[in-house]
């Protein structure tokens, strides 16, 4: 009779360690699966992101040669703009040389030539 509840008792707790290994096999499989898709959803996001940066530095560069040309074309108009002001300038010294001689000549009146000089003398 002794042996049998040894046997009964060796059996519980036989039962009993082979439920918890499945217990813990069980675990240690969804632990393992959740780190599976912890490392997959981490590869994803970690590909995201190098494609989220690639675009976001593709879209940068575009933006610097459109403010690049935009600055160039800016102070090409500013060249052109102080060389037309110049030209402009000159011509205008040139004409008041010339309305002076004619003043000098007598074609022109004193009041003709002032009005004349006042006129260009405001655009310069």
């Amino acid at each position: 009779m002794g042996t049998s509840k040894k046997s009964k008792k060796g059996g519980y707790i036989d039962k009993f360690l082979r439920r918890a290994d499945k217990a813990i096999q069980e675990g240690i499989k969804k632990a393992d699966d959740v780190l599976d898709e912890a490392v997959e959803l981490g590869e994803i996001t970690a590909k995201q992101a190098s494609k989220a940066s690639k675009e976001f530095s593709e879209k940068a560069r575009k933006e610097s040669e459109i403010l690049q040309k935009k600055s160039i074309e800016r102070i090409n108009e500013g060249i052109l703009s102080a060389k037309k002001m110049t030209s402009s300038s000159e011509e205008d010294l040139r004409l008041l040389e010339k309305l002076g001689k004619l003043r000098k000549s007598g074609v022109l009146t004193e009041k003709e030539f002032q009005e004349k000089k006042k006129k260009i003398l405001s655009r310069i």
